[in-house]
């Protein structure tokens, strides 16, 4: 009795190795299987979202950290107008940030009280939320020539500097025409 019960509840894996192999089938085959379905799906080149153009996206991700830019350097230095409206007239022709506007004596006195020298620096170094304006689009002399046009709007009597090279320029060129 025991022979025909155990012949008719019997089934596939008869020996230990056939059930290490049903094993290893029913769990490591379907992980291999899965893997590969990954490495399928993600090893297609796919443009980041929201790039209009792949292949400029790939080139701005892989483009160098430096750059050189070459500028005249014997080029005529900008007024303090130009210079305040080219650089500090985002921020001071609205008062974003806390920064002093343009021509609000009130605003500037104390920043005018501490003197030219302090300006500059505070223009080129950065102070409060005002970022350092040196190296930019501007050189050291033209952020102060801005610094002297704004503090001037606001009842300043700061001139506004002169090119350091047109100084030492112009004085030979002075002692020749009055010699």
């Amino acid at each position: 009795m025991s022979d025909t019960h155990d012949a008719g509840h019997s089934g596939p894996i008869q020996t230990p190795k056939q059930l290490l192999s049903t094993v290893i089938l029913a769990f490591v085959l379907p992980v291999f299987a899965i893997i590969g379905l990954v490495m399928y799906v993600t090893s297609g080149a796919k443009p980041a979202s929201g790039s209009a153009n792949p292949e400029q996206a790939v080139a701005q991700r892989i483009q160098k950290i430096g750059a050189v830019e070459i500028r005249d350097a014997n080029r005529p230095l900008r007024a303090g107008e130009a210079v305040y409206q080219g650089q500090c007239a985002a921020c001071h022709a609205s008062g974003a940030a806390g920064a002093p506007k343009l021509g609000d004596a009130a605003a500037w006195a104390p920043r005018i009280q501490t003197g030219f020298e302090a300006l500059v620096h505070s223009a080129l170094k950065g102070k409060g939320a005002m970022p350092p304006q040196g190296g930019g689009d501007f050189n050291d002399t033209e952020i102060a020539r801005g610094a002297a046009y704004m503090a001037n709007a606001a009842g300043a009597k700061f001139e506004e500097p002169a090119a350091p090279a047109a100084e030492g320029a112009a004085a030979p060129a002075e002692g020749a025409a009055g010699g």
